[in-house]
């Protein structure tokens, strides 16, 4: 997924804020699960959804304003009840690396406690 950087996305020195990765994380989550046939909203009503439990970021090089960054999502572990997802960012036009990043989400109920991922979903995962 691209992501292009403007104004409201830099800090007083124009370099990409820290926190706003976490933006493009979810944004990227959420297409690399659309591609594979999840859809989040889909889930809610069938009694799970999935939480952010764990994020780790390694912040490599800044990110200017006009950067277009490539993020490149994929999991790397999927176990019973969680999901391991890894990043990768760097900048389209040169192909510096910016970020490297992996966030653990966990499905859980409506009480927000643990449960083993759907069977039809981790197929989907799978594949």
């Amino acid at each position: 997924m691209d992501v292009r950087i403007y104004y409201e996305d830099t800090d007083c020195g124009g370099v990409v804020y820290y926190a706003n990765y976490l933006r493009y994380f979810e944004r990227s989550r959420t297409e690399y699960l659309e591609s594979k046939g999840v859809f989040v909203k889909e889930c809610v009503p069938r009694g799970f959804f999935f939480v952010v439990a764990h994020q780790d970021i390694d912040y490599k090089a800044p990110a200017y304003y006009a950067d277009v960054l490539s993020i490149e999502t994929k999991i790397s572990k999927l176990a019973s009840a969680s999901i391991t997802f890894d990043y990768i960012v760097r900048n389209k036009k040169t192909g510096q690396l910016i970020v490297t990043a992996s966030t653990i989400m966990a499905c859980v109920n409506q009480d927000i406690q643990p449960i083993k991922i759907p069977r039809e979903i981790r197929e989907k995962l799978a594949s």
